[in-house]
Order: C-alpha cells, then sequence, then structure tokens
C-alpha cells in the first residue's frame, strides 16, 4: 500500500511530473522538494485535482473499504500523525461535496505535498500517484466512507 510497485524509480518521475504540471514554476518546485529541510511543496489544488480531507480513523477505514473495491484508488495523503487523510479526486468536487467533519480543498487554496518515494514535514501518501492522472471517484469515495462509517469507525 505504501510502496509505489514494480518499476519504482519511473513510477516516481511520472507521479512528480504529474504533481508538478500544476506548479506555476515546475522546476522551481522540483528544485524545493530536493533542497528543503522539511521536504514538502505547497501545490495548488482545484486544477488537476480537488483534495478532500477526512478524519483520520475514518480516512483511513474508507481506504481500507477502497482498496477492497479498486484496484487501485487515487493518491491518498496522510498528514498531522495520521490525524487527517487527504483524498486526491476530480476538480470541482470540493466545492460541491457536504459532509460534517470533512473538508474540501479545491480551487484557490494549496496543500503541503511531500515528494512520492518519501515522507516529510509530518506528511506521507499512504497511496501515491502513479503518474497516470488516476483520482478517486468522489462516489465511491462517499459509498466508502458510509460502510465504513457503519462499521463504526467514526
Amino acid at each position: 500500500m505504501t510502496g509505489t510497485g514494480g518499476t519504482g524509480g519511473s513510477r516516481e518521475r511520472s507521479a512528480v511530473d504529474w504533481l508538478v504540471s500544476v506548479a506555476a514554476e515546475p522546476d522551481a518546485c522540483r528544485w524545493e522538494w530536493e533542497r528543503s529541510p522539511l521536504g514538502v511543496v505547497l501545490l495548488p489544488a482545484g486544477r488537476a485535482w480537488d483534495v478532500l480531507i477526512v478524519p483520520g480513523v475514518l480516512g483511513h477505514a474508507t481506504l481500507d473499504v477502497l482498496d477492497r473495491c479498486l484496484d487501485r484508488p487515487g493518491p491518498v495523503l496522510a498528514g498531522r500523525g495520521d490525524a487527517r487523510v487527504g483524498f486526491f479526486v476530480p476538480p470541482g468536487t470540493a466545492a460541491h461535496w457536504v459532509g460534517t467533519g470533512i473538508r474540501g480543498v479545491g480551487l484557490g487554496a494549496w496543500i503541503v505535498v511531500p515528494r512520492p518515494g518519501r515522507a516529510a514535514g509530518g506528511v506521507r501518501w499512504l497511496v501515491p500517484p502513479d503518474g497516470s492522472g488516476t483520482l478517486t471517484d468522489p462516489a465511491r469515495l462517499e459509498l466508502a466512507m458510509h460502510e465504513a462509517a457503519a462499521r463504526g469507525a467514526t
């Protein structure tokens, strides 16, 4: 779950390329990942993805449900000691999402992102991006959250 699979190096490069594609200055973003002592960059949400931030217990349980019903969910971040889990979803999702305790990060907002393959600054990948642009379908995410909550993960 935390690995990048078979061709790790090329998959990591593809993931980095995909992530920095939204940065105003992709080369500066790459430089920051390599040189910053925190090992994170701020990337704008709302262009290639939005992020739905879920409380940690529910987020981890939701990811367990998604793992059982999908070959691979979209990228998922954990932060603040796993107190929060962020699911990457299609742009525009955050503007329409309604859910108690769930924060939508979309157009006009920024997220802290570690370089794929590394944990840094209190943020780590639970499911790193694969570089293909795969995102979690919001309808599947909602169903998985309901199932996780019904099992008592609140």
